[in-house]
Protein backbone atom coordinates (compact mmCIF):
# COMPACT_ATOMS: atom_id res chain seq x y z
CA UNK A 1 0.00 0.00 0.00
CA UNK A 2 1.39 3.35 -1.50
CA UNK A 3 2.36 5.64 1.45
CA UNK A 4 2.33 8.66 -0.88
CA UNK A 5 -0.80 11.08 -0.17
CA UNK A 6 -3.45 12.02 -2.87
CA UNK A 7 -3.67 16.09 -2.89
CA UNK A 8 -5.85 18.59 -4.33
CA UNK A 9 -6.64 22.05 -5.01
CA UNK A 10 -9.22 22.16 -2.11
CA UNK A 11 -6.96 20.34 0.63
CA UNK A 12 -3.19 21.47 -0.45
CA UNK A 13 -3.35 24.03 2.07
CA UNK A 14 -3.88 21.88 4.98
CA UNK A 15 -2.13 19.00 3.66
CA UNK A 16 1.37 20.28 2.48
CA UNK A 17 2.03 24.22 3.25
CA UNK A 18 0.49 23.51 7.23
CA UNK A 19 2.60 20.29 7.37
CA UNK A 20 5.57 20.66 9.99
CA UNK A 21 8.58 19.08 8.05
CA UNK A 22 9.96 18.11 4.71
CA UNK A 23 7.28 17.67 2.42
CA UNK A 24 7.88 16.14 -1.03
CA UNK A 25 4.93 17.06 -4.11
CA UNK A 26 5.26 15.15 -7.55
CA UNK A 27 2.98 17.32 -9.88
CA UNK A 28 1.75 14.38 -12.48
CA UNK A 29 -0.74 13.32 -14.79
CA UNK A 30 -2.41 9.91 -15.64
CA UNK A 31 -1.30 10.75 -19.55
CA UNK A 32 2.67 11.47 -19.09
CA UNK A 33 5.23 8.54 -19.53
CA UNK A 34 7.90 10.44 -17.61
CA UNK A 35 5.44 10.50 -14.67
CA UNK A 36 4.74 6.90 -14.43
CA UNK A 37 8.58 6.60 -14.36
CA UNK A 38 8.90 8.76 -11.84
CA UNK A 39 5.34 7.45 -9.55
CA UNK A 40 7.60 3.60 -8.09
CA UNK A 41 10.19 6.40 -6.93
CA UNK A 42 8.20 8.32 -5.27
CA UNK A 43 6.24 5.05 -3.65
CA UNK A 44 10.07 3.95 -2.48
CA UNK A 45 10.75 7.14 -1.20
CA UNK A 46 7.75 7.04 1.01
CA UNK A 47 7.91 4.44 1.89
CA UNK A 48 11.80 4.69 3.41
CA UNK A 49 11.23 8.12 4.44
CA UNK A 50 7.73 7.47 6.46
CA UNK A 51 7.44 9.71 10.06
CA UNK A 52 10.29 11.84 8.54
CA UNK A 53 8.75 13.34 5.56
CA UNK A 54 5.36 13.74 4.01
CA UNK A 55 5.27 12.65 0.11
CA UNK A 56 2.24 13.89 -1.75
CA UNK A 57 0.72 14.12 -5.87
CA UNK A 58 -0.95 16.29 -7.16
CA UNK A 59 -2.84 15.33 -10.66
CA UNK A 60 -2.40 18.55 -12.94
CA UNK A 61 -5.31 17.68 -15.07
CA UNK A 62 -7.40 17.64 -11.84
CA UNK A 63 -6.07 20.19 -9.51
CA UNK A 64 -5.28 23.25 -12.10
CA UNK A 65 -5.15 26.24 -9.47
CA UNK A 66 -2.32 24.31 -7.52
CA UNK A 67 -0.36 23.54 -10.99
CA UNK A 68 -0.70 27.38 -11.91
CA UNK A 69 -0.19 28.38 -8.43
CA UNK A 70 2.79 27.05 -8.45
CA UNK A 71 4.04 27.80 -12.11
CA UNK A 72 4.35 24.21 -13.22
CA UNK A 73 5.24 23.98 -16.97
CA UNK A 74 6.57 20.24 -17.31
CA UNK A 75 5.73 17.49 -15.54
CA UNK A 76 7.13 15.53 -13.65
CA UNK A 77 8.00 18.58 -11.54
CA UNK A 78 8.66 17.72 -7.86
CA UNK A 79 8.42 20.71 -4.93
CA UNK A 80 10.05 20.13 -1.83
CA UNK A 81 8.37 22.00 0.95
CA UNK A 82 10.10 23.21 4.92
CA UNK A 83 7.92 25.31 6.87
CA UNK A 84 5.39 25.70 4.06
CA UNK A 85 7.44 27.26 1.33
CA UNK A 86 9.26 25.54 -1.98
CA UNK A 87 12.86 24.94 -1.12
CA UNK A 88 14.05 22.74 -4.08
CA UNK A 89 12.75 20.90 -7.02
CA UNK A 90 13.63 18.32 -9.66
CA UNK A 91 12.18 18.53 -13.11
CA UNK A 92 11.58 15.85 -15.21
CA UNK A 93 12.06 12.01 -15.02
CA UNK A 94 15.20 11.51 -12.86
CA UNK A 95 17.01 8.17 -11.42
CA UNK A 96 16.14 7.46 -7.35
CA UNK A 97 19.39 8.83 -6.50
CA UNK A 98 18.70 11.94 -6.99
CA UNK A 99 15.63 12.03 -5.42
CA UNK A 100 17.17 10.45 -2.35
CA UNK A 101 20.09 12.99 -2.40
CA UNK A 102 17.51 16.02 -2.24
CA UNK A 103 15.31 13.61 0.16
CA UNK A 104 18.50 13.56 2.77
CA UNK A 105 19.64 17.66 2.19
CA UNK A 106 16.71 18.82 2.81
CA UNK A 107 15.86 16.60 6.03
CA UNK A 108 19.20 17.52 7.30
CA UNK A 109 18.78 21.33 7.14
CA UNK A 110 16.89 23.70 8.99
CA UNK A 111 13.80 25.78 7.65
Amino acid sequence: MSQVTPVTDANFSSEVEQHDGLTVVDFWATWCGPCRMVAPIMDQLATEYAGQAKVAKVDVDNNQGTATRFNIRSIPTVLFFKGGKVVDQVVGAAPKARFDEVFKRHLTTAV
